[in-house]
């Protein structure tokens, strides 16, 4: 990675990193000095936005301390946590740079990079997204559920998102305007950021451990926020059920046909109590599962249909209050 510094104009913002926090105490001295010292190095007129998504630990005096001592730390801090998904939308909402990249805070993904990013976007690219090449960092089921993942989404899907691509990338203004006009509640970003289009390339790296801290997505919130990107991106799954209905009504005409010429024709007797509890519990299941599939879609609906804002912010530092609806198509049109 080449360290040589860009043109620098200070009359405007022109790098935005926006990072989504919960629970990163630990974290944040370490992640000042590391991402502090590279921005330098690119000689832009940056600014750090930290999303406190509802923090429980002392993320949010911490933040305050360091946006105290420089007014490009700008923190937005939520009511409660809503979730990554919540915060990086606000996090976006309220970067004014003309190229921003959104980060975890974990430095898993390594904020060296952004030179790298920098140096894509000078070639023209409106998107410059980070390609993990090497996940030795992860446990075996993190690596093996990810993969399993991207396959299950990209075939479902027809809009399809980059394997070993997370939310690290380098967006241009323009991109996270368009993403900004998105108006769903139920948000995949991942999904948004490839559904937009424009320009892309990748820049490989291997993702490193977790420089401090833990990490807060369990079994149960990856399986909510896989289901949940699959319902957004696609129907698939609902049309799957109907192929399998009208697959399983077939097997049952064949059968009912099988059954009353046989007992026509050789006099059998009706069938027995295994053979019939089997396809009852079979058929059941199949009903049960479908019934679910429906289920996630209905309860999306349901979601969409309230309209209620995404997040509420409850207190910002270095940078003016705004509503949800100020940072996306239903407020004003940013220049």
């Amino acid at each position: 990675m080449s360290t040589s510094t860009f043109t620098n104009h200070h009359d405007t913002t022109e790098l935005s990193i926006v990072i989504p926090m919960h629970n990163e105490g630990e974290m944040l001295h370490i992640l000042f000095e590391k991402l502090i010292e590279i921005l330098k190095v690119t000689n832009k007129n940056y600014e750090i936005i930290c999303i406190d998504d509802g923090s429980t630990d002392d993320t949010l005096p911490k933040l305050r301390a360091f946006a105290s001592q420089d007014e490009r730390i700008k923190i937005i801090a939520f009511s409660r946590n809503f979730g990554k998904e919540a915060a990086l939308t606000a996090g976006l909402g309220y970067a004014s740079g003309e190229d921003i990249v959104p980060m975890d805070a974990d430095l898993q993904d390594p904020p060296e990079l952004i030179i790298d990013f920098l140096r894509k976007r000078e070639e023209g690219f409106d998107v410059v997204v980070g390609l993990r090449v090497d996940r030795n960092s992860d446990t075996f089921f993190k690596k093996f559920s990810a993969e399993l993942y991207y396959r299950i989404f990209n075939f479902l899907s027809p809009q399809k998102i980059q394997t070993n691509v997370g939310d690290f990338r380098l967006m241009s203004r323009r991109v996270v305007q368009e993403i900004l006009k998105l108006s769903e509640r139920d948000r995949f970003m991942k999904g948004l950021f490839s559904w937009v289009g424009f320009p892309t390339t990748a820049v490989e790296y291997c993702r490193p451990k977790r420089a401090a801290g833990k990490s807060k997505w369990g079994i149960a919130a990856l399986l909510n926020h896989g289901v949940s990107g699959i319902c957004s991106f696609t129907a698939t799954p609902l049309r799957l059920w109907t192929y399998t209905g009208f697959l399983f009504f077939g097997f049952a005409m064949i059968y009912i046909l099988f059954v009353v010429l046989k007992k026509l024709i050789i006099g059998d007797p009706v069938a027995g109590y295994s053979s019939m509890m089997v396809i009852i519990l079979l058929i059941g299941g199949i009903q049960s599962l479908g019934l679910g599939v429906m289920g996630e879609y209905i309860a999306r609906l349901v979601v969409e249909t309230k309209r209620r804002t995404l997040y509420i912010v409850a207190e910002t530092i270095n940078c003016p209050r705004r509503t949800f609806a100020e940072t996306n198509q239903y407020g004003p049109e940013r220049d």
